[in-house]
């Protein structure tokens, strides 16, 4: 109820909403309010201008080129803008609920959008959820942690001066580019096809989205098929890891059969309109 001071505004209710009572006995009625839709989502200003620079910086680029840096720093510049509200995405949602009692939860993967020369997808990691490590053969990729908390390992190849002359069998040497804990808000990372960490895997220390742009996106039949590594089991008897006179830490891997922890959804955000 609305009283004014001297008792001649009063809120009267009806069928019709609140009015209120004016000093010679007549209403105003007052204007509702209108609450926001539940379950609505922003306007797709956001993805549509990543799609667009997309398709203008990476489409002409070779496959397996790296795109020009200009061109990678304004997708970079967008993708630093985005946030979880602008691709439909809440951390209370089913893909980042996923558990299993008998190891890591799987992942869920939402495509925005593929072609030949970009994609745009999500991964949804769950608490607990691993995403093993894995290369991008030949690919730039950027990255966005759109929130959560995860431990991010990285390598590179190392060069061939950097090999020492002992070696285990069905092993390459790798250099450890990063080894951390990364929490949103922060800058898109960025990985190249010799740089960067090209090589990584992640551990979400809760639930957590990653939202990726791959140039070119992986494709079996141009060269650029996914591989999954391990540190080899023969190093880490020994050590597991090196240090050499650069000071930078090389570790052993090996690669192994493909692990399953990926499944694909529908993606509920935003759409790409590709005029």
């Amino acid at each position: 109820m609305l009283v004014e001071a001297a008792g001649v505004l009063t809120e009267l209710e009806g069928g019709g909403g609140s009015r209120l009572a004016s000093r010679d006995g007549g209403s105003i009625r007052r204007r509702r309010q209108r609450r926001p839709r539940r379950g609505a989502v922003a306007a797709p200003a956001a993805v549509q201008r990543l799609f667009e620079a997309c398709r203008e910086v990476f489409n002409g680029v070779t496959p397996g080129a790296v795109p020009p840096l200009a061109g990678i720093e304004r997708v970079k510049s967008v993708l630093d803008t985005i946030t979880a509200v602008d691709v439909g995405l809440t951390p209370n949602m089913s893909h980042f609920q996923r558990v299993n009692p008998r190891g890591s939860p799987e992942i869920t993967q939402l495509q925005l959008y593929e072609c030949e020369a970009f994609s745009i997808c999500i991964f949804c990691l769950p608490s607990r959820g691993v995403i093993p490590l894995h290369n991008h053969p030949g690919m730039t990729v950027l990255s966005k942690l759109l929130f959560g908390t995860m431990h991010v390992k990285s390598y590179d190849w190392a060069a061939q001066q950097d090999t020492p002359d002992v070696a285990f069998q069905g092993s390459r040497l790798a250099k450890v580019k990063a080894d951390g804990i990364l929490t949103a808000p922060c800058e898109t990372s960025v990985l190249y096809p010799e740089d960067g960490g090209n090589m990584h895997c992640f551990t979400a220390q809760n639930a957590c989205a990653v939202l990726d742009v791959l140039v070119p996106p992986y494709d079996d039949g141009s060269g650029r098929h996914c591989q999954h590594y391990n540190v080899s089991s023969s190093a880490f008897s020994v050590g597991g890891s090196m240090v050499l006179p650069d000071g930078d830490r090389y570790e052993w891997l090996e690669e192994i059969e493909i692990p399953h922890y990926l499944v694909g959804s529908t993606y509920m955000g935003p759409r790409i309109l590709d005029h």
